[in-house]
């Protein structure tokens, strides 16, 4: 596995967690967003600009829930 396959799989395995988790602080809100543009930069690396994409809008989305929960 490379050092780019490790980056994504460690960017959704982080995504997931901090969704499973957003119940409990709105700090899970926050990674949650700064896990969503993890995952954009590795679509954009890798190659696949729609998930990038829509991850970045992920991104935006889950920040301004997280400017709303604070």
């Amino acid at each position: 596995m490379d050092a780019l396959t490790l980056f994504g799989l460690f960017a959704v395995t982080a995504m997931l967690v901090c969704y499973a988790l957003e119940d409990r602080s709105h700090w899970f809100v926050l990674l949650f967003a700064v896990s969503c543009a993890l995952g954009s930069a590795y679509g954009f690396l890798q190659g696949a600009w729609p998930f990038g994409l829509v991850e970045a809008i992920w991104a935006l989305v889950a920040l301004r829930r997280w400017h709303r929960k604070g």
